[in-house]
């Protein structure tokens, strides 16, 4: 009989909900800093699903992990085809999954944001696509 193997994760297997969608449209992020003070960020998206949203900001930011934040895309990219829904309607609720720093090599800093918005009305769409396939 052969040893048993531990099951590895394979780093190649994509296990999104949704595909994300490259997409550059000019943002803004709104939050609240530690002290209370709101604060807001001109941003650029670099790509967007259902669920998220990929920033690159104008200028470095001092925005924590898990900080919530308001993610509103500006009046004229709401039009876009390839936009999701949920960015079209205006602010939406985020949180700060990902901070990739400013670089030496002259990359700007960049934020993952987990778009706080209920996930069944799209995952049941995704469930019947898969059912055809």
């Amino acid at each position: 009989m052969p040893p048993t193997q531990l099951a590895t994760p394979n780093p190649l297997v994509n296990r999104r909900a949704t595909e994300r969608q490259p997409l550059n449209l000019q943002a803004r992020l709104t939050w609240k800093d530690q002290p209370g003070t709101t604060r807001f960020a001109t941003v650029v998206t670099r790509n967007v699903s259902h669920f998220g949203v990929y920033v690159e900001c104008q200028s470095a930011v001092s925005i924590p992990l898990y900080r919530l934040v308001q993610f509103q895309l500006e009046r004229d990219g709401r039009e876009s085809d390839a936009l999701p829904e949920s960015l079209r309607q205006g602010r939406v609720l985020s949180a700060v999954y990902r901070v990739s720093p400013v670089t030496s090599s002259g990359r700007k800093q960049c934020l993952a944001l987990r778009l706080m918005v209920d996930p069944r009305p799209h995952l049941a769409v995704v469930d019947r696509a898969r059912a055809t396939a």
